[in-house]
């Protein structure tokens, strides 16, 4: 991720070398599609705050995602060695379906996460289908890597499904969140169940709240 200090567009937390500028809160205000900022902001928030003890998760920021995803699989440890992949019990992916290196943008999130003891990864689409060129070829890359000498499987998750355009990152953390609070109790993802509407509406407040409370 390239971040620029913006002219009139103040840093208003600096988390993780996660730089949230007042335009990336301004985003959580109104009815707007999240950007790659605040999705790292909250991968972070969950690997180091909320699962930092926990040694099993690994939150892969979108950049290195995007990274990922356009790279031969020959290339794949190259980006998770150093994040020590192969000793994590479950990664976590933002995908979107942007096709160039350099900008993780796009104009569609989706989750994809690889559970070690299962063997296999999940995706989940809150707008059916649409990420799901995106998703496979991401996890058939990381499972060269991942599975070594197994195969590797990939399973789309019915997952609750969003109600309008631009929502889709929000379905992502929400999913993110409600995934690895099942994985932490019962170690697995199969029958994690849909995450509630309820948590959809109330997660651009829960973003907004952890920003303003600030972190070190």
């Amino acid at each position: 991720m390239i971040l620029t200090m913006k002219k009139h567009d103040p840093v208003v937390l600096d988390f993780h070398d996660i730089l949230v500028h007042q335009s990336d809160v301004e985003l959580l205000e109104g009815p707007h599609w999240l950007n790659d900022t605040l999705i790292s902001f909250y991968f972070a928030y969950l690997e180091n705050t909320v699962y930092g003890t926990d040694q099993r998760f690994l939150f892969v920021c979108p950049d290195v995602t995007q990274c990922l995803k356009v790279s031969a699989a020959r290339d794949m440890g190259v980006f998770l060695e150093p994040l020590k992949a192969t000793e994590k019990s479950f990664i976590f992916f933002a995908v979107n379906d942007c096709s160039n290196v350099e900008s993780p943008g796009g104009s569609h999130w989706s989750l994809l996460v690889f559970s070690k003891s299962e063997n296999m990864f999940f995706h989940l689409d809150s707008m059916k289908w649409a990420n799901e060129k995106e998703a496979k070829g991401l996890a058939r890359n990381l499972a060269t890597y991942l599975c070594k000498n197994t195969p590797g499987s990939y399973q789309e998750v019915v997952t609750l499904q969003q109600e309008n355009g631009y929502d889709c990152g929000i379905h992502l953390v929400c999913n993110a969140e409600h995934l690895a609070r099942f994985c932490a109790v019962d170690g697995k993802i199969k029958d994690c169940g849909k995450v509630l509407q309820s948590a959809i509406g109330e997660m651009r407040n829960s973003l907004l709240n952890l920003i303003r409370n600030g972190f070190t």
